[in-house]
């Protein structure tokens, strides 16, 4: 198992673990907040960062704390902070969750430990490999989230229409986004090493 881009940045000790932990993880939780919260206009919906933010905590942070991290979002917005996207206006807390995006919602925690598994692996140091990497945490939460959509309102609903189509074009851009940004700060962590 290779370290984590945290663990190369801010090793950890005995003395230090679970602040540090602590610390990440808040930080974390509110890079997903603001994350959602920010709406790009793209085609053809408007785009947030949240996957992204999701799946590079998963793998900067390693499957346990990534996916600690975002069990720790979600305990936010079931505790009823707006936290999610489109909160308040769209409801808070347990009936926000229950409703069209809890199957993401829930997704972003395993999607963000297998991202963060993969980076133990050595996948986040190659943009091809944190391509798939990536492509692999988007899998993961599309798949909760078309089946708790299609478990909440019908299989005989256009699930795909609501819950994939009109996302993919800005996933693909996302996951640039990570297949650049990872191996970059990889290759800055070593030169800063000496290596």
């Amino acid at each position: 198992m290779n370290d984590t881009l945290t663990l190369a940045i801010w090793p950890q000790d005995r003395t230090n673990r679970i602040l540090r932990n602590v610390i990440l993880a808040v930080t974390g939780s509110i890079a997903l907040t603001i994350s959602a919260k920010i709406s790009i206009p793209f085609y053809p919906v408007p785009m947030t960062m949240q996957t992204l933010v999701v799946l590079l905590i998963g793998m900067a942070y390693g499957w346990k704390l990534g996916g600690a991290t975002i069990l720790l979002y979600l305990a936010e917005g079931a505790l009823g902070l707006p936290v999610f996207s489109g909160t308040p206006e769209k409801g808070i807390g347990i009936a926000y969750m229950m409703g069209g995006t809890g199957g993401y919602l829930m997704g972003f925690v395993i999607a963000a430990s297998v991202a963060g598994y993969l980076a133990s692996l050595g996948w986040d140091r190659n943009p091809l490999k944190t391509i798939l990497a990536m492509l692999t945490g988007n899998i993961v939460i599309y798949v909760m989230g078309l089946l708790w959509l299609g478990a909440l309102f019908g299989w005989d609903k256009p699930i795909l229409d609501w819950g994939l189509k009109p996302f993919l074009f800005g996933d693909l851009v996302k996951i640039a986004i990570a297949a650049a940004l990872l191996p970059a700060c990889w290759r800055w962590v070593e030169r800063s090493r000496g290596r």
